[in-house]
């Protein structure tokens, strides 16, 4: 009875250690899985916060990070997004996501940069670029009408 009890008791409290660690892991995995590219991490800075994304391990990608570091006015749209075309077109390998997170980086066509802020369902088809890693603060930093936006390595 007593193995029992102990036996029960180390699981609970496993259990209990890994869920408090779910959400960090998660996201993590969830950039894992989309191939960032090693520890590729760039700025994103609006109006002075500053926010850690990683970039995906594919060729827009590569190509955004030659671009930077840049700084540009984002467009509001549909009060989930921020937007900017670009001067020239990226390569691209769009699919549909099913739902668009916030925090995503992607590239609509070959060249409109596009930073969500808010989580919704999609039909619409994206490239993926990368992901900020802590989206805490991030919608109301980028809520709101258009914003500058500097992105920049890390």
């Amino acid at each position: 009875m007593k193995y029992s009890f102990l036996i029960i008791l180390t699981f609970m409290s496993i259990f209990i250690s890994s869920a408090s660690s779910c959400t960090k892991e998660v996201e993590t995995n969830e950039i894992e899985n989309n191939n960032a590219m090693g520890n590729e991490k760039i700025k994103i800075t609006v109006n002075s916060k500053a926010f850690t994304a990683i970039l995906l391990d594919n060729n827009s990608a590569k190509e955004f990070k030659k671009m930077l570091p840049i700084t540009i006015t984002m467009d509001e749209l549909n009060g989930n997004e921020k937007y900017y075309d670009l001067p020239n077109s990226l390569p691209t390998n769009s699919s549909n996501p099913q739902t668009i997170k916030n925090g995503d980086l992607m590239l609509y066509g070959s060249k409109t940069l596009v930073l969500f802020y808010k989580t919704f369902p999609t039909s619409y088809s994206y490239t993926k670029l990368g992901k900020v890693i802590d989206v805490t603060g991030f919608a109301s930093a980028l809520g709101g009408g258009n914003v500058t936006v500097t992105f920049e390595m890390e």
